[in-house]
């Protein structure tokens, strides 16, 4: 069966940094739907037309993947909002109970990135946002998609989803 849109695919890959630092490596296959919100756009754009056995090495600037760094998506929040066991690597969805800054954006995960006495970094940018990615990708089926898929427009969460932020369409694995 070609890839088109929308379809299944299961694929394996490895994702590095600009510099060989391995970020990901699916050895054994993950399915992910075509013409949803699984896949970048770019990596969609090279599977359209393959088949199973198909492989790729794919160059993502930040742009293609999940955007640049936004300085603005990074905020200072007192501490005492945060539970007691507040942590870096944490995550929230949306702002904080108690949020004092204004204008937070409601539909970012923001990580905790730094833990102070009085306050806590939080930043809404997506962990891969700026940085430059390699994605050796190999097909390993592709297979029609149900109607609840198509509905859905996902197999399940995208691994490329660890922390959505407000990326203009077309970044990575949206």
């Amino acid at each position: 069966m070609m890839i088109s849109s929308p379809c299944v695919v299961s694929l394996r890959w490895r994702l590095e940094d600009a510099h060989d630092q391995l970020i990901d490596e699916l050895t054994e296959p993950m399915e992910f739907f075509v013409g949803g919100d699984d896949l970048l756009d770019k990596v969609e754009e090279a599977l359209i037309g393959q088949s199973a056995g198909f492989e790729a090495d794919l160059h993502l600037e930040p742009e293609n993947a999940f955007g640049d760094y936004r300085s603005e998506l990074v905020f200072f929040e007192t501490r005492d909002i945060f539970p007691a066991e507040v942590e870096v690597g944490m995550q929230f969805e949306g702002p904080p109970d108690g949020s004092t800054t204004p204008d937070l954006p409601p539909d970012v995960v923001y990580t905790v990135t730094e833990v102070y006495p009085t306050h806590v970094v939080l930043d809404g940018n997506h962990p891969l946002a700026g940085i430059a990615l390699r994605l050796a990708l190999k097909v390993v089926n592709v297979r029609a998609a149900t109607a609840e898929e198509i509905e859905e427009g996902s197999v399940a969460e995208s691994i490329f989803a660890l922390a959505p932020n407000p990326a203009p369409p077309g970044s990575m694995l949206h």
